[in-house]
């Protein structure tokens, strides 16, 4: 929509400044957020058999989305993807990549099940200075609630959360859609809005 609208200037002047204003804003990114968060987690339970890059991208997904039912905000304002292994955040590898040029973390090619593994190990504890307590409790919760999960397990989990229902294949999924989530996967229905 952006981009029609850019391209074709005077065919849209009779809307609103406004309304431009509104679409030229985007869910403001915090690289720095999404590195601590990344490496909180790696450094919980990087070294868990059944945790890897899959296992990650959901505990970032579902961080970010249950933070944003709870709040009107996400963590990171990270960008997540409908694939067939559920949601995926836009920027992984390359947050990871900067991390391992950093020396907080390690990449390691492993197996699990007899099914190659991409495993990430802390190297240092992380920097926690962006994230406050309320973030940090919320991923807390949902570490305890997928760490024991296997990549096919919490990707099965993944796929009956209504945002990833309601998106189409490779497209974008639009926070908003949390709330029309299930009970069994609304975190509102358990906690107070956190301020």
């Amino acid at each position: 929509m952006k981009e029609v609208l850019e391209d074709n200037p005077k065919k849209y002047k009779h809307i609103s400044p406004i309304f431009f204003m509104v679409i030229n804003q985007d869910i403001s990114f915090s690289k720095d957020k999404f590195k601590q968060v990344l490496h909180y987690i790696i450094s919980k339970v990087g070294a868990l058999d059944n945790v890897g890059k899959t296992v990650l991208y959901k505990m970032m997904y579902f961080s970010d989305f249950d933070y944003y039912e709870l709040n009107e905000k996400s963590i990171t304002g990270e960008k997540y993807f409908k694939l067939p292994h559920g949601p995926a955040p836009s920027g992984f590898d390359l947050i990871v990549t900067e991390l391992e040029i950093e020396e907080k973390i390690k990449k390691i090619d492993s197996k699990y099940c007899n099914f190659p593994q991409i495993k990430f190990l802390s190297l240092c504890d992380p920097s926690l200075n962006l994230l406050n307590a309320n973030e940090l409790n919320l991923i807390e919760k949902v570490i305890n609630k997928l760490s024991n999960m296997t990549a096919s397990q919490v990707s099965g989990y993944s796929h009956s959360d209504m945002p990833w229902q309601a998106t189409k294949d490779g497209e974008e999924i639009d926070y908003e859609l949390v709330f029309y989530r299930s009970p069994a996967f609304s975190v509102s229905e358990n906690d107070a809005p956190i301020c």
